[in-house]
């Protein structure tokens, strides 16, 4: 099969698409995908992501599956005046229950205008590269809903007369996703879908996946045919084993010294994502390992600091002013595939960093800031694989995806809550290094139970469908 892909994230490097290389792999090792995957991702209706509007930044891209396809739009407009008209559409979406009956017909009326140059593009994107099936990642919210509109539409076109569509594959939805504006506090999407927010549909050419159960809950309430299933994301494997040549040089071009712990943290540096409680945390093991006389870890954030411009300047500050800004590595996004750059220097993939942190009897933080935004979360299972703790913030779906009996340290974000979830992670950490014998089953017990969460036949099952639906 001929696969395709188009993100909603508007970033070059994301978890999305991390997971979906492991779910890629998965239709390749049955023999059911073919060649490299053309790629649009996003660039050209995300201007709220400026290091990337409207045709991707400064980061090169390297990935042994994807090809990435051309950004341009025929729409007349430079792009300034297409970054703003589309903030207007999607801020106006976002607050549709407050507008009056002109503003509505206002919006509708730019929206449709913004909508025809994305469904001729769509259209001569799906006719150069004409794939059997299209993933679409996250296109369900209003990052850009003219993009979506457009995509609906040529989609609905190329694939009335020939096998095969649409996988609208959803991570985030309205309601569970109440991400806000840090100026205004204004929600950037609504809570719920309204009559400009374009929906997968029971069509012949059309499947609909969420991850969750909770996902697929909030969708029945919407306006649609369609009745999603759930597809849990898929973990990568991660082999045991001493690190290799590889890691031991990005080690050394990081500068990371023999003998302390690597602490990762695998999301993007956007607000929501809680960096700075990460660094925190950091702050006070910093105190307590060193009057206990124990090593000082490394904190490896995975993210970018070009995302979000503000939030990065208030993380790194905050880096200095705890004083640990020495121990704080910022990955610039982390590469789908591991590569040497072209000043040589090693930029390692997610699996070779957990390799290389299980080595160093690290562990994982992951610290959402907010509760209701997470609908998964993937920190906790990426340290279960990888067979390390982890330090976690509560956060509303933990329980439902994880269960209450998954092990980790439990951390607050108030100052003696951060105090103390230090003091108990340097102890796990000092019982990881020992090889405690109940450490060792609390995370095999962790791995055990990703593993039934995160199963991969549903997948196999899912990519054999597709196959079958077009004939092979």
């Amino acid at each position: 099969m001929r696969i395709a892909l188009v993100s909603g994230d508007g970033l070059p490097m994301s978890g999305l698409l991390t997971v979906f290389r492991n779910i890629l792999e998965t239709g390749r090792e049955l023999g059911l995908v073919d060649g490299r995957v053309p790629t649009d991702l996003g660039y050209a209706w995300r201007p709220d992501k400026e290091g990337y509007f409207p045709a991707g930044g400064p980061r090169p891209l390297h990935s042994p599956w994807m090809e990435p396809t051309r950004q341009s739009l025929r729409d007349g407009l430079d792009d300034a005046e297409r970054g703003r008209r589309l903030l207007a559409v999607r801020d106006a979406v976002a607050a549709w229950d407050t507008l009056d009956a002109g503003a509505r017909a206002e919006t509708g009326r730019r929206t449709a205008a913004l909508t025809a140059p994305f469904e001729e593009y769509f259209t001569a994107w799906l006719a150069e590269h004409r794939p059997d099936w299209v993933v679409a990642i996250n296109m369900t919210l209003s990052d850009g809903v003219p993009a979506t509109a457009g995509l609906h539409a040529a989609a609905g076109a190329y694939f009335a007369d020939r096998p095969g569509g649409v996988v609208f594959w959803d991570h985030d939805l309205f309601g569970s996703c109440a991400i806000r504006d840090p100026d205004t506090g204004a929600r950037v999407y609504p809570p719920e879908p309204n009559e400009l927010t374009p929906l997968p549909q029971d069509t012949p050419h059309t499947r609909w996946v969420v991850i969750s159960e909770g996902l697929a809950k909030e969708t029945a309430g919407y306006p649609t045919d369609a009745v999603p299933e759930v597809l849990t994301n898929l973990l990568p494997r991660v082999p045991a084993g001493a690190p290799e040549e590889r890691h031991r040089e990005f080690a050394r071009q990081q500068g990371l010294a023999e003998g302390r712990p690597l602490l990762l943290d695998p999301v993007r540096v956007f607000q929501v994502k809680g960096v700075d409680v990460a660094v925190r945390l950091l702050a006070k093991m910093k105190e307590v390992a060193r009057a206990a006389g124990d090593p000082v870890p490394y904190l490896l954030v995975f993210g970018g600091l070009d995302e979000d411009p503000r939030y990065a300047r208030e993380v790194v500050a905050l880096s200095e002013r705890l004083g640990v800004a020495e121990d704080v590595r910022f990955l610039d996004g982390v590469p789908l595939s591991s590569f040497r750059d072209g000043e040589g220097r090693w930029r390692l993939d997610e699996v070779d960093l957990l390799r290389l942190a299980a080595s160093r009897a690290g562990g994982v933080v992951f610290t959402p800031g907010v509760t209701d935004v997470e609908t998964m979360g993937l920190g906790p299972a990426l340290a279960a694989v990888a067979g390390m703790p982890c330090a976690v913030t509560e956060y509303d779906v933990f329980a439902p995806v994880y269960g209450e009996g998954f092990g980790r340290v439990r951390l607050g974000t108030g100052e003696a809550e951060v105090r103390a979830g230090a003091a108990a992670f340097c102890e796990v950490l000092r019982r990881y290094r020992a090889g405690d014998a109940a450490l060792r089953e609390e995370l095999a017990a962790n791995r055990r139970a990703v593993e039934e969460r995160f199963p991969r036949e549903p997948w196999e099952r899912f990519w054999r469908e597709l196959a079958e639906a077009v004939g092979e």
